[in-house]
Order: C-alpha cells, then sequence, then structure tokens
C-alpha cells in the first residue's frame, strides 16, 4: 500500500481512539471520506510506532509531503504523551516555521497601521476599544448570527470564487456551543460539508463580524478545503488527505484566513480595521508564545501585554499564557495565527495582481507550506 494511504489509515485509528476517550479529535477535516469501518488504535505508543515506521517509509520512497506531514504527527503525539521539546524545535516539527517572533519596532509599525485605521472608522485606541467597535460594527443578536454569517457568505461568495479560481461545490451548516475553550468560531468537515460551530462562552457578535466571519470560517477554511477534498476526489493527490491544525499547512489556512478581507473586501473599512488590529494583536500574541516558553515569569508578561494590548482583560491574557504553555496542540497550534497574518497582509500590501492571482489559485488547490512550490 501507498505510504500516504497507511498514514491516512493510522491517522483515522488514532483520532478515533482519541475521541472515545473524549480527547481532541485528530482530524479535522476530512478531505477524502471513506464508508470503510475505522476501528480505533489500541494506544498511543502503537500509532507511535507506526508513524515512526511509515516515515521512514515515505523518506524512502521520495515523498517528501508525506514526510513533512508525519514528521508534523509525531511531533504532536509526543507531545501529549509528555514529552516537552524546546519551542522552536517543536513549531518548526508541526506548523513547519521558526518562531523567531517580531520585535518592539515591528510591534510598533503594525500597531501604528491598526490605529490609522481605526481612527477611520471613528474609533479610539484605549481600554474601551471593542465596546467602541461594537457600537460602530451593528449589534447583532445571538440567535441571528448564524443566519446572518450565512447571508454574508452567500453575498460575497462570487468574488471568493473569482479571486481563487475555486469552482467546486460545499454545503455549510451552523451550530451552537457553549465550552470553556479559548475558540469563538470552529469548522470542521467531510468531503464537500462543512460544519460551523459558534462557542455561545466566547464569540462576540455584530454584523461587521459576521462578515469578517462569513469570509474567514466559511469561504476561508469551508471552501478551501472542500477545494481539496474535489480535486482529491478527482486526481491522485501526493498530499496525506486528512486536516488537522497540528500541521504545518496550518500557517497558510490560518493566515489567509485571517487576512481574506485584504483581498475581497478592501473597500469596507470596518473589515480592513479588524484585520489591522488582529494583524497586531496576534503579533502580541506571539510575544506571549515566546515568553511563558522561555520562562518569563507570568507577572512580568502579564504588565507587558497590558502595555500593549489596553483594551485586553486579565482573563484573557490569563488564558492566552496557559494555552500557549500547558496546551501541547494550542503550543503549536497557535503560532500558525500570527505567523499566517503576518505573510499574507504583507502579500495584501507588496505584491502585485498577478502575484497575488497565482498563490491564492494554488491556496485553494493544495495545502501548502513554507517548503511548497506554487
Amino acid at each position: 500500500m501507498n505510504p500516504r494511504d497507511e498514514v491516512e489509515t493510522v491517522l483515522r485509528a488514532w483520532d478515533a481512539h482519541e475521541t472515545s476517550r473524549g480527547g481532541n479529535p485528530i482530524i479535522d477535516y476530512d478531505c477524502h471520506p471513506t464508508d470503510e469501518t475505522v476501528t480505533a488504535a489500541p494506544d498511543r505508543l502503537w500509532v507511535l510506532t507506526r508513524l515512526t515506521e511509515l516515515h521512514q517509509r515515505a523518506k524512502e520512497t521520495g515523498q517528501h509531503q508525506v514526510v513533512e506531514r508525519v514528521r508534523s504527527d509525531i511531533a504532536y503525539l509526543r507531545a501529549i504523551l509528555g514529552e516537552r521539546p524546546p519551542l522552536n524545535q517543536y513549531i518548526r516539527d508541526t506548523q513547519g516555521c521558526e518562531p523567531i517572533g517580531w520585535n518592539d519596532e515591528q510591534l510598533a509599525y503594525r500597531r501604528a497601521l491598526a490605529i490609522t485605521a481605526l481612527d477611520g472608522i471613528g474609533a479610539i485606541w484605549g481600554p474601551d476599544l471593542e465596546d467602541q467597535l461594537k457600537a460602530i460594527e451593528g449589534p447583532l443578536a445571538v440567535e441571528d448570527a448564524g443566519d446572518a454569517i450565512q447571508q454574508a457568505a452567500k453575498e460575497l461568495e462570487p468574488r471568493v470564487r473569482q479571486l481563487t479560481g475555486s469552482t467546486s461545490p460545499y454545503t455549510l451548516t451552523a451550530e451552537t456551543a457553549d465550552v470553556d475553550a479559548y475558540w469563538a468560531y470552529w469548522l470542521d468537515g467531510t468531503g464537500p460539508n462543512a460544519r460551523l460551530r459558534l462557542n455561545l462562552r466566547q464569540a462576540r457578535f455584530t454584523q461587521a463580524r459576521a462578515r469578517q466571519f462569513a469570509l474567514h470560517e466559511v469561504l476561508g477554511h469551508a471552501l478551501q478545503c472542500a477545494s481539496y477534498a474535489h480535486r482529491a476526489a478527482t486526481e491522485d493527490v501526493p498530499w496525506v488527505r486528512l486536516m488537522s491544525v497540528h500541521a504545518p499547512y496550518q500557517v497558510l489556512l490560518e493566515g489567509l484566513a485571517q487576512a481574506l478581507p485584504l483581498f475581497v473586501t478592501p473597500d469596507e473599512p470596518i473589515l480592513v480595521a479588524r484585520v489591522r488590529l488582529a494583524h497586531y494583536a496576534q503579533l502580541v500574541n506571539a510575544r506571549i508564545h515566546l515568553a511563558i516558553n522561555n520562562g518569563v515569569p507570568v507577572e512580568q508578561i502579564a504588565a507587558d501585554v497590558r502595555t500593549l494590548v489596553p483594551h485586553w482583560a486579565d482573563d484573557d491574557i490569563a488564558d492566552a499564557m496557559a494555552d500557549r504553555g500547558t496546551n501541547p496542540l494550542l503550543r503549536s497550534y497557535l503560532w500558525s495565527y500570527p505567523a499566517g497574518i503576518d505573510w499574507f497582509v504583507d502579500l495584501a500590501d507588496s505584491a502585485d495582481s498577478e502575484t497575488i492571482s497565482t498563490l491564492m489559485t494554488a491556496a485553494y488547490r493544495d495545502p501548502l507550506t513554507s517548503l511548497s512550490r506554487a
């Protein structure tokens, strides 16, 4: 059997093992659904042995995309088994990039851009920024959020398809959840069928944010993964057809999804301001990520962040430290947000239209990584 197919079999077994014991799923989007019965792996050590064997076989047969993906699976599995490698190694093995971070000058530059964009919509930088934005963006009742997101996605879909060249079909269902987790919106799915979950404990609903998350979750993640699934159904693709957030293409997925308004709705100043603010916030999150993993005392981190982002509550800062310092999945996955948004905002700001068109088409055709060649 092809090592890629064997890897997929092992990942399905690992996913079944984790979910059967109440753990995080391993597969977040299945781009090659199967009707075959999945038998749960007997234990995590069995999974580690099989993945190590397949990693070697993929290297021997020159399947570089499989090698890169399985390396991330092994690193994440070792982490949930209790290993705690240095952050540089862990991010490199999972997200496929170096966690270098951004210096004071770079943060100040991005903060200035965010403040300018916020000024343009009548929002003033300070402790009550989020309250100002809620009033500017227009209130939206919780029970209306799902419909508003889907309506915005329907309106904006032709623009995204023109930008990316994707003709793949997809369907979307929206659900609500109430869980103590960092995420406000989460998308998973199988083949062309995507599911959007709204976490009522974290999500903040406004008319503008419905448009923002229609781009991020629906026309970013859902259409993108459905496009991968459509290609995998018609071609023998070289990559593992199971999407997981600890894997190295996540920088592409989260980066593009966050920055998509700059490419699709550059004429909507509220959405542009939201991206500029998110960009700066993610660079601050990266600073938290590095600090908490390099032994900086939590009191010092919190004090620095209060200065950098005056509208963040202490509860949010505390969660950001805990997520990035103690959770094996988030210690990897959350780095994809700052790394990804920084890359794609820079693309939007500096690249010519031909370069953007080429990259967008490639990004909806294959799950790209820092080692990919579009």
